[in-house]
Formats: C-alpha cells, sequence, structure tokens
C-alpha cells in the first residue's frame, strides 16, 4: 500500500491538472441507470439487541472504515488485516502484497438495528466496486482485493445468494471478483489508521477517493444514515 504521504502527493498532483480517467469510488460499476437492488433474501431483524461481526475487504481501509462508522447499528468499523498470518499483519509487510492480507474493516453491528443484508447492500454498491480484481481505485495489488469474510453460516448463505442475484440480474458490467471466506483471524491496524478519514478530512486521497463513498450512503441509503461517524477507540 502506498504510504499516506505518497497518497497525498499523488492526489495533490491530480488535484492541479493531472487527470486521472477513472470514475470516482463509490460510484458503482452498475450499468448507466441501474440501481443496485438490495437482497432478496435478508434476516429479519432481532427480536433482541446484540452483537455480530463481520469484515469486509474493498481496497483502502480508509473508506471502507467511514462508510460503515456513518451506517446505523454498527456498533464499531475497526480497520485493519485479513487472509494472512498474525506475524505479517503490519502496515509495511502487506505493502508488499506478498503477505495474503487485504486491507479489511471489521464490523461489529446490532442486529436489532441494521439486518446483514443492509450491511451487504452498502458493501456492493457505495463502499467499493467489486468487479475491480486485485484492485480499488488508484491503488493496486492483493491486499486490495474485494473480500468478505464471514462468521456465520447465515451470512455465508445469504452473501452468496445476493452475489448470485446480481450477477444473474447483470447488474455490473462486468463479472463481480469478491472473494467469500471464513474469518481466520483480523488484525487491528497501527492506532494511525483508525478513523482516518474523520482525522484527515482534506487529505486529497480522502477528498477524491473516499468523501464521496459518505456522500453516496447519505444519499442512497438515508433511512440509516448516521451523520457523526461511530469513531473507534484508538489505544
Amino acid at each position: 500500500m502506498r504510504s499516506s504521504i505518497i497518497k497525498g502527493i499523488l492526489f495533490a498532483a491530480v488535484f492541479v491538472g493531472l487527470v486521472r480517467l477513472a470514475a470516482f469510488p463509490g460510484s458503482s460499476e452498475a450499468k448507466s441507470g441501474t440501481v443496485v437492488p438490495p437482497p432478496a433474501m435478508d434476516a429479519q431483524l432481532a427480536a433482541q439487541h446484540g452483537e455480530q461481526t463481520v469484515v469486509f475487504s474493498g481496497g483502502c481501509f480508509w473508506g471502507v472504515q467511514a462508510v460503515y462508522q456513518h451506517v446505523k447499528g454498527v456498533i464499531s468499523a475497526t480497520s485493519g488485516y485479513a487472509g494472512g498470518n498474525a506475524n505479517s499483519a503490519d502496515y509495511e509487510t502487506v505493502s508488499s502484497g506478498r503477505t495474503n492480507h487485504a486491507e479489511s474493516v471489521k464490523i461489529v453491528f446490532d442486529p436489532a438495528q441494521v439486518t446483514y443484508g443492509q450491511l451487504l447492500h452498502v458493501f456492493f454498491s457505495v463502499a467499493h466496486d467489486p468487479t475491480e480484481l486485485n484492485r480499488q481505485g488508484p491503488d493496486d495489488g492483493p491486499q486490495y482485493r474485494s473480500m468478505i469474510s464471514y462468521t456465520t453460516d447465515e451470512q455465508q448463505k445469504l452473501t452468496a445468494a445476493y452475489i448470485a442475484q446480481l450477477q444473474d440480474a447483470h447488474v455490473f458490467k462486468h463479472k463481480i471478483v469478491t472473494q467469500v471466506v471464513p474469518l481466520k483471524g483480523f488484525y487491528p491496524a497501527e492506532a494511525y489508521h483508525q478513523n482516518y478519514a474523520t482525522i484527515h478530512p482534506n487529505n486529497p486521497y480522502i477528498v477524491y477517493n473516499d468523501a464521496p463513498k459518505v456522500d453516496n450512503l447519505k444519499k442512497e441509503f438515508g433511512n440509516f444514515y448516521r451523520e457523526a461517524p461511530q469513531l473507534v477507540a484508538v489505544k
């Protein structure tokens, strides 16, 4: 992964005229004029409050974290690494692209306030582009792959059904490449990566890549958009 400094330089250059011909992340790869539909199959809201966990990977974790911190019912959204081993779960090592880790966000949510299907809907419509293979926007490498690490059999079932629904309806112009795997381990990222989009809203990378995702969340999911982000505690 590019360092935050290099990211800032890169997108400052874009700002002054080195135009990159790409759509804003957060704008769907869906066919023009097509809205990404919600899952036809979903869990019901739970009768009692509780906690469930899923890990979403969809490019640089700054933006994915920012999106889910604005979703009602999300208790915490923590940036980190999933897919590899504990001894390689650090920023510089993951940046090599050789650890099998993906930049990821651990979502802890209250199933009495938001359903797993609603979280999936956000993931496939505004949080990232599920058709980009081993990249996301300006970031290249397998550490930026699209991946869902489920924690329950129900999550696996609902995820598979939703991907099949979107594929069968040809919602996207290209094939969905999202990996669906059981969660084997999640390792929180360094403290300076947590709440990054909130702390650094004027960073050019955030302005061009991540703020539009939050804006699209508010526009498309206003019924459970939360204005104040639910920030993660940094130790």
